[in-house]
């Protein structure tokens, strides 16, 4: 496992807890309890983490070091973590120097926004005790805190029950626990988080310790449940009297059940992806600090949904954007705190018509028990977005008279290579983006299945593709033709938006012999054991490396950044231009998914795909450790291949 690998619980709320394997915590989002006040948004930080000690007759050992200004480790576990899996929940074993053996498990309840804790002797030891002091702040989940005289320490005890209320303005938080509490307010100042600093984010906050609680290892396993008290909305209650004990054996009995009816580390993965928003449910597009994109929803609710059979999940996924499309567009997110959604994603909407059509298809086929008018509903969306793109909507986004989709004009990101730094866009690709003609042509002709009226678009739209798009002296596609709404004038950058004309959608747009030669390129100047990089090395502003602050990240993120996600497409297309037999199914598995799997096993995010990594060799995952179109994608071919 590497040395900066992250695990990750999350509660199918938008909540979730989310540390190091090894070492202290690195990123402002390293927390033990983070709540989504308004499911899946509104998340706040309320415990950020904790500090435990063993204590045994040969002395007192930490488990977990914090690191504070000015890189200092205080105190020094180095060495103690002798064991780390994932595999049910995230599970520690800790060896300590006089030979005493700790076992710590961690675990989020489905539906619940409650964290259970345990430690246990791995053998029976004479007087050992556990001592932890959890760290707390109440802060939105991508703020920092620090010290202020606002902050209330005051502790409410009654048996193994403590409440503490930071802030008026936030839940109360809970801990319901079997051993004895000790009140002992502290303030820890400037802790410090390296990868905060490194990303180039503000880096340290002080975190308030109102007391500690102690534990006699020997007579027992430690138990420990920490949840906010969301008063009538809290779906448990943490109530003086209950049984610390009892809950966490009906929590782990629960989860245990319920995670193993997941088979295999990415159906783990993908459940984590899903939650709930409003009476219906959405993805979360990335952990830690992403919330729900539509563009990212979209594409990932095929392979966390539809290719595992989970129709109901996915019909409320789609209907739940559905509510929300506005002049034919979904929108490109929600902000955190329930702002007004953003509308700046041409393909978000042409996702949607994907993902609901197969959804209406494979729940026809798997006989899908959709709600009373779902289906109808759904085609709606679907008439009403044709239409509007047909027509034209926000952003100069409509049918050209060549019958192909523009869009996009200077100054707004409207491609999934939406990188803006101080008011400029990295790679603006206003005009005719390949991908998105990609997109326009299948809903086109997945439409016309239903409705005729959309063939004549989708044959006049295919045609003028392979006119304009095709590049016979080269042998793959350009990347935009009519740049900046500007006839003639193309784009011809070697990146791999160009997959979706062959793989990746329902339908191929290419002849077969044209496919076969831009799949060949993409694989010779694009793929890397990580997936497509965003920019051949050999164009100009080519970036190697996704590092730095974060004008140079935004920089790089597609100039030449792999993201795994695109997999999908190119294994896809790759299968498909070979005949799509048996063999080129096993081949395209051994050379392109086997490697991503390994790093679901061994990847900076345990259990799961990163967002990115760096174009050059080693390609260093970067981005998000824990990503839901790239675990997505992968998913999908796991299952199809």
């Amino acid at each position: 496992m590497r040395p900066d690998a992250e695990w990750l619980e999350t509660d199918g709320l938008g909540g979730f807890a989310t540390g190091p394997v090894i070492g202290p915590r690195s990123r402002r989002y390293h927390a033990l309890l983070v709540t989504a006040r308004n499911p899946p948004g509104n998340r706040v930080v309320l415990v950020n983490g904790y500090e435990p000690w063993v204590e045994t007759p040969a002395g007192r050992w930490p488990l977990v070091s914090q690191r504070y200004v000015p890189d200092v480790l205080a105190p020094d576990a180095t060495g103690s973590v002798a064991g780390f899996t994932g595999d049910p929940w995230p599970t520690w074993t800790y060896r300590l120097p006089d030979g005493t053996e700790i076992i710590h498990e961690l675990c989020m309840p489905r539906g619940l926004p409650l964290l259970s804790l345990s430690w246990r002797l791995a053998s029976p030891r004479p007087n050992v005790s556990l001592v932890v002091r959890p760290f707390l702040t109440g802060r939105d989940l991508h703020a920092l805190h620090h010290e202020n005289p606002a902050f209330r320490f005051d502790a409410v005890v009654a048996g193994g029950r403590v409440q503490w209320r930071p802030y008026d303005a936030l839940p109360a938080i809970v801990s319901l626990s079997n051993g004895i509490y000790k009140h002992d307010p502290q303030w820890y100042r400037q802790v410090q988080y390296d990868l905060d600093r490194d990303r180039g984010y503000d880096d340290a906050e002080d975190v308030a310790a109102p007391g500690v609680v102690r534990w006699n290892l020997s007579a027992g396993e430690a138990a420990w449940l920490i949840g906010p008290d969301l008063g009538d909305d809290t779906p448990i209650r943490l109530a003086e009297g209950a049984s610390a004990v009892r809950m966490l054996a009906r929590i782990r009995t629960g989860e245990r059940r319920r995670r193993s009816s997941l088979v295999g580390p990415l159906r783990r993965a993908a459940d984590d992806y899903l939650v709930r928003r409003g009476a219906g449910c959405t993805v979360i597009a990335g952990y830690p600090w992403f919330g729900d994109w539509g563009r990212d929803t979209c594409i990932a609710v095929r392979g966390l949904c539809l290719a595992t059979g989970q129709f109901a999940e996915a019909g409320q996924i789609l209907l739940e954007w559905a509510g929300h499309v506005s002049d034919g567009m979904l929108p490109n997110r929600f902000p955190e705190h329930g702002e007004a959604p953003e509308y700046n994603a041409v393909d978000a909407s042409l996702w949607f018509v994907i993902a609901a059509h197969e959804l209406l298809r494979a729940g026809a086929a798997h006989r899908w028990r959709a709600p009373a008018g779902a289906r109808l509903a759904l085609r709606s969306v679907i008439a009403t977005i044709l239409s509007a793109y047909a027509t034209g909507t926000r952003y100069h986004i409509g049918a050209d008279a060549d019958g192909l989709l523009a869009a996009g004009e200077p100054g707004v990101q409207v491609t999934w290579m939406d990188a803006r730094v101080n008011g400029e866009v990295i790679t603006p690709r206003i005009g005719k983006p390949v991908e998105v003609q990609a997109l326009w042509i299948n809903a086109l002709r997945l439409a016309a299945d239903d409705d005729v009226r959309w063939r004549q678009p989708a044959a006049r739209a295919t045609l003028a593709f392979r006119q304009r798009f095709w590049r016979q002296d080269v042998g793959y596609c350009y990347d935009v033709v009519d740049v900046d709404h500007q006839p003639g004038r193309v784009d011809g950058a070697m990146r791999p938006n160009q997959l979706f004309a062959v793989g990746g959608l329902p339908h191929s747009i290419l002849d077969p012999a044209d496919g076969l030669r831009l799949v060949d390129a993409v694989e010779a100047r694009l793929w890397t054991p990580m997936g497509p990089r965003t920019l051949a090395p050999d164009e100009p502003g080519y970036a190697p490396h996704y590092a730095g602050g974060i004008e140079a990240r935004d920089r790089a993120y597609h100039q030449g950044t792999v993201w795994p996600w695109l997999t999908g497409a190119f294994v896809e297309a790759w299968v498909r231009v070979r005949g799509d037999g048996p063999d080129v199914r096993r081949e395209a598995r051994r050379r392109f998914v086997e490697p991503l799997l390994a790093c679901v096993a061994g990847g900076p995010g345990v259990g799961h795909i990163p967002e990115v990594a760096d174009g050059d060799w080693p390609h260093t995952p970067g981005g998000s450790p824990f990503q839901a179109w790239s675990c997505a994608e992968l998913l999908r071919l796991e299952l199809t291949l």
